[in-house]
């Protein structure tokens, strides 16, 4: 099949200007791959309106972003705001350095330009959960508060970890890395947070007395909760909606810094968005 082929996949396919200065050599591979597998049309925006243009015409050609977490983060939150995720089908090849994939790594999207582009041609398309909250944001993997972040003795952040070749699937890989961000270490005694945390409607905890971290995680079509507060167990709950309130508060989210904010209220979607993964 040939980018000329009238019977191939169309594609839309959007390289992030960061993935072209940082690592050319990778962004070339994957367009030479994708476009020998497609009828492509390839965008090289320069900014964030050109994107937006390139995605209001795309018609029915499938959008595959070439990039990090956040080039990813900016399509899936245009279309989010456009009321179009659910129904656009989305692909990825991850560029970008270790630090700046850790969505990429918790999704299941292949490390390597060639696999992941090959993962865009070959791959199945599934729907997955994510977190939206009031202000049309949204959050694919997890996010925690206080926003203080766990380092390895690498200085990288935890999240960013080199890891084995997966075996598991990517169902199996995404509750394994709900699990490993739900059980890192808490933050040091003495430097809790008052924070109000309530989970459909059920008060988990209260500013009277601070809690040292709350992770939540999109799983399963529902959100996932851990409490932590220090000489306690952690509490865990699942639930549709997730509120956290308190003093301007920062948390992160899919590894990125947000807020402060003085309350938040996330909204579990089951069938957010589509993504393209390998069989």
């Amino acid at each position: 099949m040939s980018a000329a082929d009238p019977t191939g996949q169309q594609l839309l396919i959007v390289v992030d200007p960061v993935a072209r200065r940082v690592d050319g050599e990778s962004v070339r591979i994957a367009k030479d791959v994708l476009t020998a597998g497609s009828m492509a049309r390839i965008c090289l925006p320069d900014g964030p309106g050109e994107v937006a243009r390139a995605v209001a015409r795309r018609g029915r050609r499938r959008t595959v972003v070439v990039g990090d977490d956040r080039a990813l983060l900016r399509i899936v939150g245009l279309l989010h705001r456009r009321r179009e995720l659910a129904d656009t089908p989305l692909a990825w090849v991850p560029v970008g350095p270790l630090p700046a994939l850790s969505v990429a790594r918790a999704l299941g999207v292949p490390p390597g330009a060639v696999a992941a582009a090959r993962a865009v041609l070959d791959g199945v398309e599934r729907r997955l959960g994510l977190l939206a909250d009031e202000d049309d944001g949204v959050v694919l993997g997890g996010l925690w508060a206080p926003a203080e972040r766990p380092r390895t003795r690498t200085g990288y952040p935890a999240t960013a970890r080199p890891a084995a070749r997966p075996w598991w699937s990517p169902a199996a890989r995404t509750a394994r890395t709900a699990l490993a961000l739900l059980s890192r270490p808490a933050a040091r005694p003495g430097t809790g947070t008052r924070l109000r945390v309530e989970a459909d409607g059920v008060l988990l905890a209260d500013e009277d007395r601070p809690v040292e971290r709350v992770a939540v995680t999109a799983a399963g079509g529902l959100a996932d909760v851990s409490v932590h507060s220090q000489g306690d167990p952690p509490l865990r709950c699942r639930a549709r909606t997730v509120t956290l309130s308190g003093s301007d508060f920062r948390y992160r989210a899919d590894g990125r810094l947000r807020g402060p904010v003085g309350e938040r209220t996330w909204t579990a979607l089951s069938e957010g968005w589509r993504l393209t993964l390998p069989r």
